[in-house]
């Protein structure tokens, strides 16, 4: 199980969080990333709006069959009391081996045990060559 930090965060504990989620993605351990969440947790990514543990299980099942040799790379932007802003990039591949960068910005808050209950991510994909990578590369 990942470190729990509560909130009101710090810079110190706010950078810590978004550490701790950019490694966790990283797993692509869909059961594990999702015990960072509330039980009736909320989110939107990209056009997808998911409610509770099981429905982000199955989603980042699918992501991660879909989206292949994802590495992530998350920044903090900003953060007060029990919410944070978030920009990352990841790249990716799919089955014909066409390489992407994939870039967004996330808004999370925080339940008072330190999970995170809602999760608002908008995302754009831009093509780029495999010589292009750069996260985790």
């Amino acid at each position: 199980m990942a470190e729990i930090i509560k909130p009101p965060f710090t810079e110190e504990s706010a950078l810590r969080k978004v550490q701790i989620a950019e490694d966790l993605w990283n797993t692509r351990d869909a059961e594990r990333v999702a015990m960072a969440y509330t039980e009736d947790s909320e989110w939107r990514n990209r056009t997808d709006f998911l409610t509770g543990r099981k429905a982000i299980i199955e989603f980042l099942q699918r992501k991660w069959n879909r989206e292949l040799d994802y590495r992530l790379k998350k920044e903090l932007w900003g953060f007060r009391n029990n919410r944070m802003a978030v920009r990352f990039e990841y790249e990716w591949h799919n089955g014909s081996g066409d390489w992407f960068r994939s870039y967004g910005n996330e808004l999370w808050e925080f339940a008072e045990s330190g999970l995170m209950q809602k999760r608002f991510a908008s995302i754009n994909d831009l093509p780029i060559q495999s010589e292009e990578r750069r996260v985790g590369v």
